[in-house]
């Protein structure tokens, strides 16, 4: 780490940075883990002083659920290291005097979180080197969406790269910087119990599932020409696939995690034309109640800006065509204003090929599960068949056994964290591991277009589901077609 490393924000006063970005760094000071020469700039069109920005950032760490070990000293401590400045990002002599202000020496390390519209980026960029402030440890760190097709995410990445060089990029997604994500290749590559298990002789599906029970919140702007493809599914579950299904990588460092991610989204087996719609489902939420309280559809919106061909739900069933993952079917799913707020990963096991037990309790023998859960709570449980305590004559009676791993309960000790926080501190630090490579996220485009051309070019529109519910009917005939039920459903009939 150099003498001195200043952290700028552009859209220092917006959502995103109130948020997430500025609670986060404030976390890390209260837990001792950003650096004391680190110093941060919030940059942005408003009229802000240093300090009338420090009491509106104030206003908003109050806003937070939990302040952990975060005191009032903490906070005198942290406002001390923070700054503003206004800049127009389309003026270039805005960017003169943010580095007049910046006063970077040769050793200086300079972070720019680029936390604005997608459009703006080649220009923030631009705009920085003529001012003179990228140099060899300048990095830029770039917030999702990078584009909205793969042509807009080249015409921003070669923006971007004139500038920078692909060392110094750090394109975010928030969800490889969960624990249980990054749990993931623990759990896969530092036990040996998994390995073995892991294809398709013995795994007979895997459902990745984002589902939430907020609507739009105000992102209307965003979300009705992104949809829940382009927002949830393109981004962080194509993340999630490549986790699950890529090969051990030779070290856990950077380029060695990343360019076994690569290889997984381009074994993705396209799916274009007629395949589209065989093999997914759009829907769109319609008035419904959640936690017992009414909720407005989709389209009945305050303003009555939401566009009737935006998709709210998205369920896929797709392939990975390599020697471990052939067969194996992968089930994806995201939704908005659904029955509950949950993300995991669930694996069903094969079945087991012969049961030594009576004709009467076979019927009772269920495949194994592993589930990893990633919200609202982090843990992971392995489901295993086990004989029902008592002095039965007919034989052996089965019934499944959950063996939980609750990471919330194992690490109560410890401060429970935004994933933000994990990947602020990986910038800071200059640790590329869990961010995207170029060459990631232009794979999962590739991948992507051809879905979206073909719904583009259908007659059919998003399927109505009530919020409150799991989403269209037609997603449970998705997986059933195929012998298979979405974990939900299987969940509620094993409770019942």
């Amino acid at each position: 780490m150099n003498s001195s490393c200043n952290f700028v924000i552009f859209g220092g006063t917006g959502d995103l940075a109130t948020r997430k970005l500025l609670p986060s760094l404030y976390y890390l000071h209260c837990d001792g883990y950003l650096p004391g020469h680190v110093k941060i700039y919030g940059v942005g069109r408003s009229d802000y002083n240093d300090d009338s920005y420090r009491n509106f950032i104030a206003d908003k760490l109050k806003q937070c659920e939990s302040l952990g070990n975060c005191k009032e000293t903490s906070w005198q401590e942290f406002s001390a290291r923070l700054f503003y400045q206004k800049v127009d990002g389309t003026k270039t002599e805005d960017f003169s005097q943010l580095g007049k202000r910046l006063a970077l020496k040769e050793d200086n390390e300079l972070v720019c979180y680029l936390s604005t519209s997608p459009n703006l980026f080649g220009d923030i960029c631009r705009h920085l080197n003529e001012a003179g402030l990228v140099k060899n440890n300048t990095r830029v760190v770039l917030e999702k969406p990078v584009g909205h097709c793969l042509k807009s995410s080249r015409i921003i990445n070669d923006a971007v790269a004139k500038i920078f060089v692909e060392e110094n990029i750090f394109r975010i997604d928030h969800y490889l910087g969960k624990e249980t994500v990054q749990n993931i290749l623990a759990l896969r590559f530092a036990n040996s119990m998994f390995e073995p298990l892991w294809n398709s002789r013995e795994i007979d599906h895997v459902q990745i599932s984002i589902s939430e029970t907020v609507g739009v919140e105000g992102r209307w702007s965003y979300y009705n020409d992104s949809g829940a493809f382009r927002d949830m599914v393109q981004s962080h579950i194509l993340q999630l696939l490549a986790l699950v299904a890529m090969e051990p990588p030779r070290h856990f460092e950077p380029d060695a995690v990343r360019n076994e991610k690569v290889k997984v989204l381009r074994s993705l087996r396209p799916i274009s034309g007629a395949q589209v719609l065989r093999n997914s489902i759009r829907g769109q939420y319609s008035a419904g109640s959640i936690d017992g309280q009414p909720v407005p559809g989709y389209l009945e919106a305050e303003g009555n800006v939401a566009n009737p061909q935006t998709e709210t739900f998205v369920a896929l069933r797709a392939h990975i065509d390599n020697w471990r993952w052939a067969g194996v079917p992968f089930y994806l799913r995201s939704g908005k204003r659904m029955s509950s707020r949950n993300s995991e990963i669930y694996i069903q096991f094969k079945e087991v090929p012969y049961s030594i037990f009576s004709k009467s309790n076979s019927s009772t023998l269920r495949p194994n599960k592993l589930i990893i859960q990633l919200q609202p709570e982090e843990a992971i449980t392995l489901t295993i068949m086990n004989k029902v305590p008592g002095l039965a004559q007919k034989g052996i009676e089965m019934r499944e056994v959950d063996l939980n791993l609750n990471l919330s309960a194992e690490v109560r000790k410890e401060t429970r964290r935004m994933a933000y926080q994990r990947l602020l501190m990986d910038i800071i630090h200059n640790d590329t591991t869990l961010f995207v490579r170029r060459d990631e996220v232009e794979a999962a485009w590739t991948w992507a277009d051809p879905i979206l051309e073909a719904w583009q070019n259908s007659a059919e529109t998003p399927k109505p589901y009530a919020a409150g519910s799991w989403g269209p009917s037609a997603a449970y005939a998705l997986t059933e077609k195929h012998g298979h039920s979405w974990h939900d459903e299987y969940a509620r009939k094993r409770k019942d």
